[in-house]
């Protein structure tokens, strides 16, 4: 019964069983009991609240985080003990950051639920009481038969059971699922695809048997039972059977078919899992350093509980005449006393956990991720494409990247084949002019004649032309559309009216290069495949496609010929071909394979397979019950494919070209200056793979290359390992380079971890090729787990890469030709490699300055801001008498401090851009989080006590011993508090403090806008005209108003605006020599970079750029010069920047300047452009 109550209301679903059953048209069966599986809705729900479970839901998303709950304990206790300050100080700071984030959640949740509203509210038409019913995607019903017309996309995954064709095919594009733009051809099976009209699929008696839903785009098995006469009619279903929610159709004019799968059961929305949060090393060291804040704060509260007991220890204290004790309070217990006092203390220093770090880090990082998109830089204007942000939580951390792993094919290298070589019975061919030469034979074949090509060559090409997946599109798409023979068509059109569509790019450059010689792919028409053998048409029965999968490494195609017999194509890689063969060429074969490959060539080999009757008839069966097994489907054909893929006649082989990406060498060379390491995995064959590293720089002809290579066993491997360990000691050679291949990678992995992470460490740029997907994804996590803890960046473009940029701590996707999913599995995507020099070494660079500046100074202004309010403790008998006013307690944060800092993390630039593009080594400056490292943050927080104490005492020393001159100059002996009491005091204290803090920003920022400008000395400013309203108006809603006229008073004081004055620069002074000696004595490779004239841009010398705008001319550039001269900076031909200033993607202008160059100097290297400097000497 509990059960049962638990299942209704949603907690515990029934069980269901492996696969499901589906009743096409919803004809349940009438006879016994039958009680239908219940399945989701067709709603597709990509939001994260609803109205009635958005507040509780999203309050307990944000108090899970620990300064967020911190803070509401603090609140809670303010509300139940008597606390010094108010329960609004904690209160309304809490409820700021709770209520801005609530708003920006909620608006993203709002914008999510409008969309899905659109989704589930389109218009369908569904097969219904004999009839077509137009209803919204949201009401289909799992059994629904779905009518689908050109050009729509699938509202729910789809079994096909006919189309308008005869043999019941559809083509569709998956585009908006994996990127891939081809079309791909999808079946029906023959006992529906009769079923065209609504009245015979009304009549249509079917049971769909599959699997349960799952997430794997291109898996599905099932069967289809038709009964038919009284007969039941069993038939397989494959992906190929399966029309996808999101797809859509094309070049066919309506579809019907029974839904299986809808709402967030469809493979679709089973894709949206979020992924494995990542965390970045900024937002750990944050956390780290919120926990010893909370420490001191800890160590604050008892230490001021225990010497308030110890100074009460005396009577005179503990009860003095103008504070009589209770009697509750005399017999109260001395432990809730105690408690009740530490949390006092608690409540009263809780402001050095700085509760709006969270919020300004989120908007930072928010913010910030748009000048990523509005990089004209990583603009590409051939495909249109610009650089996109799916995660902002990781854009400092592409300011630590120590490792980049990088798929090679279509990551550097640009996916695009072109057929140029290929071996055939032994002879190697190259194509020239159209036609297929001989190696060491010229083209002599007059044009316009048919070239001669001998059995075997014509045998080769046309298993090149019939062994593939491609798919044709006409001029007219509905050329195939309606009766008649669509050969006919096909055949009427010349090859210029036909393109082809591949999912491989492989595929489509040899059916090309075949047509080109004479062998043309002409039509495809569901079971029949038709090629034009120099113009002489052939027809051939397509019997069994066995799909291409990442294990077998192949691909093969089983063909009824013209003639009547039974023949198997196949081809992939030659560690997948050769060693299942038995005849043709095969040592020769092998050995020019190699021979491509060292030129870089992609080789692939081709081989068939000739059947009897009889073994056809076996094929056949073991095919057929492979395929309708519900249950090990997969094992059960990898058996039957390897059964049938033996006993191999070698054809011969294909050499294919895919050209390097621009610019791949030279950004490879900057990741390396920058000293970053570069990892190359790729599936490739080794020889192809070293070639293509060599091209591409990322193995120098002078690095010594080691390799571990085919490994059988453990101890063959360990013993490798250790030879390679000892020759990378005793070579004293400056770099090495390490080829690993897939089967030696496992061996090492398995047994012999460190050591191969030792040899690894000690190699410049290593090569794993043969690599398996989930291989990728083990190498990345090896280095990601190791003792240094690395911070790696994956970057691919297909659907293999996903698993390394998931399992790296940032993934970058290309916008390839190999699909979508690595795009919409990664942190960031761009459109080429070469962009990601700039993405680390410049933006990568400046997210980390600016958000390691963000977190040090918020640390830094909440010492500022509550160690004064510890050490008044001191002076007030640790009566937890509050220092500040609770108005200024709730808004320092808030308001007075919170927007110089959110401008500086937003725009600050230590270096121009361009420069830390042209000097990658700028990149080591930041590395291993050196600015957010224990030695700096202990800096920070000592230089906060260190200014906190100069507020407190140096205020207490110039105003609150002898000093009480008033502004008008009277002198009050008598009752001199009246000038100068607690709320006066505190107010100075408050007053130095944020003018303090601010202009530390002020001297921290090296990259002024008008923006910086405008927050600085406005928030200042604000500081000062609030401080007047609020204490020059008795305000009627205020309970108390304690700081009425004290403000006024303080500023009419003379002596006050002295206090101020000198304190402001004792702090900052000491700052402002310091820099300037580090800069000059010991001036870090970013401090040079700002200083030093270099060939490619003039910077502005380090006087002058205390005082110039980034914007035109210096506007001291004069004093400047003159302050050189007498510090000995000046060499006599100082030099200075005339820019003009343009728009930039920094949210600042950027300098256009025109460079002077001498002959010997060198040309600006990679990714300079548009600045120079013009050089201007003068004389004081």
């Amino acid at each position: 019964m509990l059960r049962w109550i638990r299942q209704q209301l949603g907690f515990d679903p029934p069980h269901q069983s492996e696969t499901r059953t589906v009743y096409v048209a919803n004809r349940f069966p009438q006879h016994g009991h039958y009680v239908p599986q219940r399945f989701a809705d067709n709603r597709i729900i990509s939001s994260k609240y609803t109205i009635w479970n958005f507040i509780p839901k999203n309050l307990f998303e944000q108090f899970r985080r620990i300064a967020n709950f911190y803070f509401l304990i603090i609140f809670l206790v303010q509300l139940m003990i008597d606390t010094p300050t108010s329960p609004v100080t904690s209160g309304l700071p809490l409820f700021f950051v709770i209520t801005v984030t609530a708003i920006k959640q909620g608006y993203e949740d709002w914008l999510r639920h409008k969309a899905d509203n659109e989704v589930n509210g389109a218009p369908v038409f569904v097969v219904r009481s004999g009839s077509l019913v137009q209803t919204r995607s949201k009401n289909i019903r799992v059994g629904d038969i779905v009518r689908v017309a050109k050009d729509e996309t699938f509202p729910v995954d789809l079994v096909l059971l006919s189309s308008d064709r005869p043999d019941g095919t559809c083509h569709i594009t998956t585009a908006s699922l994996d990127g891939e733009t081809n079309l791909k051809t999808h079946y029906s099976v023959a006992e529906t695809a009769v079923c065209q009209s609504v009245s015979q699929l009304e009549a249509l008696q079917a049971v769909v048997e599959c699997q349960q839903p799952e997430a794997d785009l291109y898996r599905f098995v099932g069967r289809i039972t038709v009964t038919q006469h009284g007969e039941e009619i069993v038939r397989p279903l494959g992906p190929e059977n399966l029309l996808l929610r999101g797809a859509r159709l094309k070049n066919t004019k309506e579809i019907f078919g029974v839904a299986v799968y809808t709402g967030m059961e469809s493979k679709m929305a089973l894709n949206y899992k979020c992924k494995s949060q990542k965390r970045s090393a900024v937002e750990k060291s944050m956390n780290t350093f919120l926990i010893i804040y909370l420490g001191i704060l800890l160590f604050e509260a008892i230490l001021s509980t225990i010497l308030k007991y110890a100074w009460q220890a005396e009577d005179k204290w503990d009860e003095p005449f103008y504070n009589q004790k209770t009697e509750q309070e005399r017999n109260s217990s001395p432990i809730l006393k105690f408690i009740s006092d530490f949390l006092a203390f608690l409540v009263l220093y809780n402001f050095i956990i700085p509760i709006s770090l969270y919020v300004t880090v989120e908007m930072q990082k928010f913010l910030g991720s748009f000048f990523i998109g509005w990089d004209l830089d990583l603009y590409h204007e051939e495909s249109d494409q610009k650089a996109q942000v799916n995660t902002s939580d990781l854009n400092e951390e592409l300011g630590q990247v120590e490792y980049v792993f990088t798929d090679k094919t279509g990551t550097l290298t640009e996916n695009e084949m072109q057929f140029r070589e290929c071996s055939i019975n032994g002879t190697k061919y190259r194509e020239v002019n159209g036609k297929l030469v001989p190696e060491g034979m010229t083209d002599d074949t007059p044009d316009g004649s048919t070239p001669h090509l001998i059995g075997d060559e014509v045998l080769f090409l046309k298993a090149v032309s019939l062994c593939h997946t491609v798919q044709i599109s006409y001029d007219q798409p509905d050329c195939l559309v309606g009766g008649g023979d669509p050969f006919a068509h096909a055949n009427g059109f010349s090859s210029s009216h036909m393109e082809y569509y591949a999912s491989s790019p492989d595929e489509k450059a040899l059916v090309e290069a075949a047509k080109r010689i004479g062998v043309a792919f002409t039509c495809s028409n569901g079971d029949t495949m038709e090629i034009k053998t120099f113009g002489k048409p052939e027809r051939y029965k397509l019997l069994h496609v066995l799909e291409f999968d990442a294990n077998r490494r192949r691909m093969s195609v089983i063909l009824q010929t013209p003639s009547g017999g039974t023949v198997l194509f196949t081809k992939g890689a030659e560690s997948a071909i050769l060693p299942f063969a038995t005849g043709g060429e095969i040592e020769k074969t092998r050995l020019h394979v190699d021979e491509f490959a060292l030129k870089g060539l992609r080789t692939l080999v081709v081989a068939c397979r000739h059947f009897s009757p009889e073994e056809y008839i076996d094929v056949d069966r073991r095919l057929n019950a492979a395929r309708t097994a519900l249950q090990q489907r997969e094992e059960r054909l990898q058996e039957a494919f390897s059964y049938i893929e033996r006993d191999l006649q070698l054809l011969g082989a294909t050499g294919v070209e895919d050209k390097l990406q621009d610019k791949v060498q030279e950004t490879i060379e900057a990741l390396r200056l920058a000293g970053i390491k570069v990892w190359v995995l790729t599936g490739d064959k080794h020889e192809t793979a070293v070639s293509v590293s060599l091209s591409c720089g990322h193995f120098h002809r002078t690095m010594n290359i080691l390799e571990l290579l085919q490994q059988r066993s453990d101890n063959e491997c360990a013993e490798q390992l250790r030879i390679l360990a000892r020759r990378i000691k005793e070579d004293h050679v400056i770099q090495h380079g390490l080829v690993v291949d897939g089967a030696s990678l496992s061996l090492a992995l398995r047994e012999h971890e460190k050591l191969f992470m030792e040899v690894c460490k000690n190699c410049s740029a290593v090569l794993c090729c043969r690599m398996a997907p989930l291989q990728k994804a083990k190498v990345v996590r090896l280095l990601k787990t190791s003792p240094e803890k690395p911070i790696t960046l994956a970057i691919g473009d297909g659907a293999n890469d996903v698993s390394m940029i998931q399992e790296a701590h940032v993934g970058i996707g290309i916008m390839g030709k190999e699909g979508r999913q690595a795009v919409r599995n990664s942190d960031y995507a761009i459109a080429r490699f070469k962009f990601l020099a700039k993405l680390l070494l410049v933006h990568g660079h400046f997210y980390y300055i600016r958000i390691a500046t963000l977190v040090q100074y918020f640390f830094y202004k909440n010492v500022c801001f509550i160690t004064p309010q510890f050490l008044y403790q001191f002076f007030c008998l640790f009566s937890q008498q509050t220092l500040y006013d609770s108005v200024y307690l709730t808004l320092y944060n808030i308001c007075f401090t919170s927007l110089p800092i959110l401008v500086y993390s937003l725009f600050e630039q230590l270096v121009h851009p361009h420069i830390l593009q042209n000097k990658p080594g700028l990149y080591r400056d930041i590395s291993k989080n050196s600015l957010l490292s224990f030695r700096t943050f202990l800096y920070w927080t000592l230089l906060g006590f260190c200014h906190a104490f100069v507020f407190f005492f140096g205020s207490y020393i110039l105003m609150g011993e002898d000093t009480s001159l008033m502004g008008n100059g009277q002198i009050l002996r008598a009752n001199r508090q009246l000038m100068f009491g607690n709320w006066t005091f505190g107010t100075l204290v408050f007053t130095v403090m944020v003018i303090t803090v601010t202009l530390k920003l002020a001297l921290e920022t090296h990259f002024w806008t008008w923006m910086n400008h405008f927050v600085t000395w406005g928030s200042i400013a604000f500081y000062f005209i609030f401080s007047l309203f609020y204490g020059g108006i008795i305000w009627p809603f205020l309970h108390t108003q304690d700081m009425y006229f004290v403000f006024v008073q303080l500023l009419s004081s003379g002596s006050a605006w002295f206090a101020i004055i000198i304190i402001v620069i004792t702090c900052l002074f000491p700052d402002v020599v310091k820099k300037v000696l580090y800069r000059h004595l010991m001036p870090t490779s970013t401090q040079k970079s700002q200083s030093l004239s270099t060939p490619q841009a003039q910077t502005l010398s380090c006087v002058e750029s205390l005082c110039c705008y980034q914007h035109g001319q210096s506007g001291c550039s004069r004093l400047a010069h003159f302050l050189e001269q007498m510090t000995g900076q000046c060499r006599g031909s100082a030099n200075h920047c005339h820019a003009s200033s343009h728009s930039n993607r920094w949210g600042g202008p950027r300098q256009q300047e025109t460079m002077i160059m001498h002959p010997d100097e060198p040309s600006p290297p990679l990714g300079y452009k548009n600045l120079a400097c013009k050089r201007d000497c003068f004389s004081p």
